[in-house]
């Protein structure tokens, strides 16, 4: 190994991105979302792998509501009022996909739009 080979590696992780919690909660639900995506595509024969998703989605979504609920919580009241409101339409809504009597594009829109907020810092 070279001086500067020595020198990239000791450097690459000075420079790797910083995780914060908002980078954190962004690529969770964007994996969530990206396999509800994926399985959805798949028509029939992906509701097994959608049903998974749903799931984790479910999870997150309780938790984000767990947190929203609780004290400690900084965002201001009437974005944690929207946001535990959006967490029953998930919860709601999931029901309804996992019965086939809804389609799950309103969980896709409504995840798209909380990481789009994650992204401008509207969240």
């Amino acid at each position: 190994m070279n001086a500067l080979s020595r020198a990239q590696q000791a450097y690459a992780a000075a420079s790797a991105p910083v995780r914060t919690p908002k980078n954190i909660e962004y690529q969770v639900i964007s994996r969530i979302t990206r396999n509800m995506r994926d399985a959805d595509r798949k028509g029939r024969a992906g509701f097994p792998a959608l049903a998974s998703a749903l799931h984790e989605n479910r999870q997150l979504w309780t938790l984000f509501a767990i947190d929203l609920s609780g004290d400690g919580n900084g965002l201001p009241r009437d974005l944690r009022a929207r946001l535990l409101s959006l967490a029953e339409f998930t919860q709601h809504h999931t029901s309804r996909v996992l019965a086939r009597e809804a389609t799950v594009e309103p969980l896709l829109e409504v995840n798209t739009a909380v990481m789009r907020g994650l992204r401008t810092g509207a969240a």
